[in-house]
């Protein structure tokens, strides 16, 4: 049998609102003595308590809950993000609901009208990318949205992202040190925002030492190992003189292993490879990845952070909406000099 409120007001020889301020640690602010609190916790412990999460959330209109949604579980990239997140709004006593939209926007729609629905109080959303109307929406109606990776140039809302375009950029650098001047690029989703900046930031490079950018040398759709195993096994059948791969993600690289190993290509002795994004397991490898490294850690904090402060409305008040953050270039085994 459940215990009830009053049943250990009852036992405690108080009132129910004492009894509700003793366990709900406001005991101090009506003055309720230490004595009165232990004596109410005593007789909750004693009939199994459990206050009701969901009747407080409707007398205070508050749920504690932060909603994330996040393209792809199984991409170590995500599920970092969504850890840290998760952490992080734990500490200030709020829980987390983590969904997968599977990189569709009609999931990812229908995914945050669900835990709209819950009364989430805050979103943190690594979008899709391709769409963000229904983004704008939700939080014009209330519930605050913070964007996390990918992000949309001038939509209004808070986003917190990586140097995208200069990560990108040092990437390239990498393997054009080292003579590298066909590099087959195996891209994630095209259109959205970490997307094209990485391939501005490939092609900034490449103008650095001459060269224009051959947009025959870009394959791939999504930031898959599948999209990487194809576009790859694609570059590499139609031009077998690339001595180089940049992956737009860490899932692309493992696909570009898989075709390269299929096509009889060794990395990094015939082919280099670096990728965007790092994974626990890199360094790991037959051949650790070179990779420029995003800040998983400071963009989930950021992000929650920027959340959790716009459930009180102190957010909306800073005039910066777009943080980006640092990138770092961690250079292991997977380039090398390309032979004359």
């Amino acid at each position: 049998m459940v215990s009830t409120l009053r049943q250990v007001a009852e036992r405690a020889g108080v009132s129910v609102s004492v009894a509700s301020r003793s366990l709900n640690g406001h005991a101090k602010a009506y003055r309720i003595s230490e004595a009165t609190v232990l004596r109410v916790k005593a007789a909750a412990d004693q009939l199994g308590f459990r206050p009701s999460h969901t009747a407080r959330s409707l007398r205070l209109k508050k749920t504690g809950l932060v909603g994330v949604v996040v393209p792809d579980l199984a991409n170590a990239f995500f599920a970092s993000i969504s850890r840290t997140i998760a952490l992080a709004a734990e500490a200030e006593g709020y829980s987390v609901i983590v969904a997968d939209s599977r990189e569709q926007t009609e999931h990812e729609v229908r995914l945050l009208h669900q835990l709209e629905a819950r009364q989430v109080e805050a979103f943190v959303v690594c979008p899709v990318g391709s769409e963000d109307a229904h983004l704008r929406q939700i939080d014009g109606r209330g519930t605050p949205v913070v964007l996390a990776d990918r992000t949309f140039p001038d939509c209004g809302l808070l986003q917190v992202t990586s140097q995208h375009r200069r990560g990108a950029r040092q990437a390239t650098e990498l393997l054009t040190a080292k003579g590298h001047r066909l590099i087959g690029v195996l891209q994630g989703l095209p259109g959205t925002l970490p997307n094209d900046q990485r391939l501005c930031g490939h092609a900034e490079a490449l103008a650095k030492v001459g060269i224009s950018m051959d947009h025959s040398l870009v394959a791939g759709d999504n930031f898959t190992e599948a999209s990487g195993y194809v576009s790859a096994k694609r570059l590499l059948a139609e031009r077998p003189d690339l001595t180089a791969l940049f992956a737009f993600s860490t899932p692309n690289a493992m696909g570009a292993l898989r075709a390269a190993a299929e096509a009889g290509r060794s990395v990094p002795e015939d082919l280099s490879l670096v990728t965007f994004d790092d994974c626990p397991y890199a360094d790991l490898m037959r051949v650790p990845l070179s990779t420029v490294c995003q800040d998983v850690e400071r963009i989930g904090q950021l992000a929650a952070e920027l959340a959790l402060r716009a459930v009180t409305g102190s957010a909306r008040k800073k005039t910066q909406c777009r943080h980006d953050v640092e990138t770092r270039v961690i250079v292991r085994d997977s380039i090398s000099s390309v032979r004359n």
